[in-house]
């Protein structure tokens, strides 16, 4: 049954689990997945800790051993670069044995300093300390702000896993910072060979987003829905193509440098009218990642398709985009709402992770 993971793998694209817990640590489920299902990483974000926190009590015996004076925020994180560290180790034999091209496991810096460069540099290098494992990425969310400690993290010799990229203009922008950094490495004097980087570029909330305004209009613009989020994934890779190639380009790779990776997140399906596995089948390609969440990673092992679909149809795929255009819906408009959107939710995720992390300490405290 597993046939089709190892497929999609073979396709050039790399599976990811876009979930994280202790509790799948600890008892032999992630081995499994990864001895058996091709899985090749793992994604972690403010929510997905968030529901890991509050299930259960898998976290109550380290929790106990963290001292009081810690602010809750650093009590969390003590907590989270464990469960890091420990995914880490496990995809330790994928990283050696793809020669630092796949194995990582992502840790997002503070949602709250997205829009704070210098924070977030000094926050993704005490994370990248702690955990000290060479198949850690830091997740730094796509922002303008993002994108100038993109390349200062990228310089440094520090994974990033760029979080929440929407639009072109963006994915440009954090290509360009990666080149950069890798650039100023190499001015440095540094290796550029076992620096990993992938552009997590979503996908489902865009159609969610446009099917609702497309949704009061004509039969030709009715027509659009379910077709956005997908095109606007395939420019993206063929802004990724072109960024990737190239004298610039070129002079690094000649030296081991390895190319930013899209990264589709926001792969499960939020219409049930769709195909539940349509955001993984229709962007299949060389040099990409997929973050599946649990449900979606078995839908697709039961009845998954694959098929190098992330360069067909290009040209349909921009006239789609202009045909959004045509009927006043605004791409750009979108896509920028959803990332302050998307920035919001995960501070609030992180805000209702925190808030439940202090009631469970002042009851592991009054226990004692």
């Amino acid at each position: 049954m597993s046939a089709r993971l190892h497929a999609l793998h073979a396709a050039g694209q790399s599976l990811w689990l876009d979930y994280i817990d202790r509790t799948m640590l600890s008892n032999g489920d992630l081995a499994r997945r990864i001895a058996e299902d091709a899985l090749t990483g793992m994604t972690s974000n403010p929510t997905i800790f968030e529901k890991a926190l509050a299930e259960g009590a898998a976290y109550d015996e380290q929790l106990a051993t963290v001292p009081a004076a810690l602010s809750d925020r650093e009590a969390f994180f003590v907590l989270a670069t464990t469960d890091v560290r420990n995914a880490c180790d496990a995809f330790r034999g994928v990283y050696d044995s793809t020669q630092g091209v796949d194995g990582y496991v992502s840790l997002e810096v503070s949602p709250d300093l997205a829009r704070d460069a210098a924070g977030t540099v000094a926050e993704a290098r005490r994370l990248w300390a702690i955990v000290d494992r060479p198949n850690l990425m830091i997740k730094v969310p796509g922002t303008v702000e993002g994108a100038d400690a993109i390349r200062q993290l990228i310089a440094d010799g520090i994974n990033v896993n760029v979080t929440l990229l929407f639009s072109i203009e963006a994915h440009a922008r954090v290509i360009e910072a990666y080149i950069a950094g890798l650039e100023q490495r190499a001015a440095a004097g540094h290796a550029n060979d076992r620096i990993g980087s992938v552009a997590s570029f979503f996908v489902s909330r865009v159609d969610s987003a446009i099917d609702k305004q497309l949704g009061g209009m004509g039969a030709d613009a009715q027509a659009l829905q379910g077709k956005a989020a997908i095109a606007n994934a395939k420019l993206a890779y063929r802004l990724f193509q072109a960024s990737f190639s190239g004298p610039r380009w070129a002079a690094l790779a000649a030296h081991g440098a390895r190319v930013q990776r899209p990264l589709w997140a926001s792969t499960s399906t939020k219409n049930p009218a769709y195909r539940d596995v349509i955001y993984v089948e229709e962007l299949i390609g060389t040099d990409t990642v997929n973050t599946l969440p649990p449900a979606t990673l078995e839908a697709f092992r039961d009845h998954g398709e694959v098929r190098p679909s992330v360069t067909e149809s290009v040209a349909e795929a921009e006239r789609a985009l202009v045909a959004l255009e045509a009927n006043g819906v605004s791409l750009q408009a979108v896509t920028d709402t959803l990332l302050e959107e998307g920035l919001a939710s995960f501070e609030q995720s992180f805000v209702t992770l925190l808030a439940g992390l202090a009631r469970k300490r002042s009851a592991l405290a009054a226990s004692v």
